[in-house]
């Protein structure tokens, strides 16, 4: 048996040791040269990950519901490159929002609710889902009322025939029935009241919200009250996100012109970023106070 050389051994582990240290100064040396321009100057550190966007749909029976919040989530996508945007519903489609949390781990997400105003879904189902899943998640206000939710509303009247510009016989005659889904909640019937006067400021005639559930009047029954008060030129703003059951019933009941659903419009799409960015100012504002 050979024996070994203390001194060789000792040489050996001085080399690797000394290799090793030099390896970890070319190493953090490389990093810190990654942060400097060519010019010298120093490089400004990559931005961080903005938290996913995740559009929170109900879900519906209907085919072009799915159809339509996708492509609302394809045109959010567009207007801000780079940011994570999912689709997760409540009900009926999937993906359904707990899968898609779930997928996002705990990575930080913004839920956005594609509804029109404050309720249940809003208040009690979104949270209750976003709470048990492994997301870091805040859940943004409702896209209703605002300013771009009168914008869509509006386009969509005028592509379904109401006059461009205000004219005697429609200021006269003219009203919009407002259709939204329903609600027990008052805060819900509130929204809705306060997007119906957004509108009305907007047309310069007569908006009345009625409801295909939950809440009165009826489509009809607005329909009717309106016609009592000679307004005969009644068209039915669709306040439904995407095509589904109760925006089709409200539909049939235009004596006039329907609008369609508010759909994938350049202002919902807006509207969307807004409510994101919104929430995302407040959870840093939290954490600034924290």
């Amino acid at each position: 048996m050979t024996a070994s050389n203390p001194l060789s051994d000792e040489s050996t582990l001085h080399l690797d040791s000394t290799a090793h240290l030099m390896n970890s100064i070319s190493s953090r040396l490389a990093d810190r040269l990654r942060l400097v321009s060519p010019s010298g100057r120093r490089r400004p550190a990559p931005a961080p990950t903005p938290p996913a966007l995740v559009l929170v749909a109900h879900g519906s029976r209907d085919p072009r519901a799915l159809r339509t919040v996708g492509a609302l989530r394809d045109r959010v996508r567009e207007l801000r490159p780079g940011l994570p945007v999912h689709l997760g519903h409540i009900e009926l489609n999937e993906p359904l929002l707990p899968d898609t949390l779930a997928a996002l781990g705990a990575a930080p997400a913004i839920l956005v609710p594609l509804l029109l105003g404050r309720g249940y879904h809003v208040k009690r189902d979104i949270p209750e889902m976003a709470a048990a899943s492994p997301a870091r998640t805040r859940v943004a206000a409702p896209l209703g009322p605002h300013p771009l939710l009168v914008d869509t509303l509006h386009a969509r009247l005028l592509e379904a025939g109401w006059p461009p510009a205000r004219d005697a016989v429609t200021h006269r005659t003219g009203a919009v029935v407002l259709a939204a889904a329903g609600s027990r909640d008052p805060d819900s019937a509130a929204d809705t009241r306060r997007t119906a006067r957004l509108l009305a400021d907007r047309l310069g005639v007569p908006v009345i919200p009625a409801y295909a559930s939950a809440a009165t009047p009826t489509v009809g029954t607005a329909v009717r009250a309106l016609a009592a008060r000679g307004r005969d030129r009644v068209a039915v703003a669709s306040c439904f996100t995407a095509p589904g059951r109760f925006a089709t019933q409200c539909a049939q009941a235009a004596p006039w012109i329907a609008a369609a659903p508010l759909g994938a419009h350049e202002a919902m799409a807006r509207l969307v970023l807004l409510r994101y960015d919104q929430a995302q100012a407040r959870t840093e504002a939290d954490l600034a106070s924290a």
